[in-house]
């Protein structure tokens, strides 16, 4: 017996209805993730776990025996100043009136080129022989005090420093 053309039509509404109920967005049927919901620039962002940490491959590597710190150094400790010689003195005059005279003085000392001077900080860069170091002349109290400064910022206390030095205190006192 074949079903008549009358019972299918409800069969097939009652199956599109379904079907229609299914799809269309009913609670029932949706899943819903609270991630979503808000606009994608405010959802929280995802990082995968190999990228959470930074990447040590070309790290230093910690030497694994011995002890090592941080405080403690291998650099020789730096040599004292021959006895009597000092790095820098004193001068009963204006800052800028010192500066004026020794340049002159320098260029008059054997062996030693200015290579440049900057008068704002009262420095002059000086080669002597194998020594490259500045010579200071800043405010000092009621005075000027000359210096020789090594590269690091340290009193320059190298033969040719301590020579130029001696030979500026030398030309200032006249």
């Amino acid at each position: 017996m074949q079903p008549s053309r009358s019972m299918l039509r409800p069969a097939i509404a009652v199956a599109l209805v379904t079907a229609l109920v299914a799809t269309a967005g009913c609670s029932w049927f949706r899943k819903d993730n609270a991630l979503y919901a808000p606009a994608p620039q405010d959802r929280p962002l995802e990082v995968p776990p190999d990228l959470d940490r930074p990447d040590t491959s070309s790290a230093m590597v910690v030497p694994e025996s011995g002890t090592t710190s941080v405080t403690r150094s291998t650099m020789d400790a730096p040599t004292a100043a021959p006895q009597g010689a000092g790095s820098g003195f004193n001068v009963a005059a204006p800052r800028d009136e010192v500066f004026q005279r020794v340049e002159p003085l320098l260029a008059g000392i054997e062996g030693v080129t200015v290579v440049s001077k900057a008068q704002l900080l009262g420095t002059y860069d000086v080669d002597a022989g194998d020594s490259r170091f500045l010579v200071r002349v800043s405010q000092s109290g009621e005075g000027t005090y000359v210096s020789a400064v090594d590269p690091r910022g340290l009193p320059a206390t190298g033969e040719e420093a301590v020579r130029v030095i001696e030979a500026l205190r030398a030309g200032l006192a006249q």
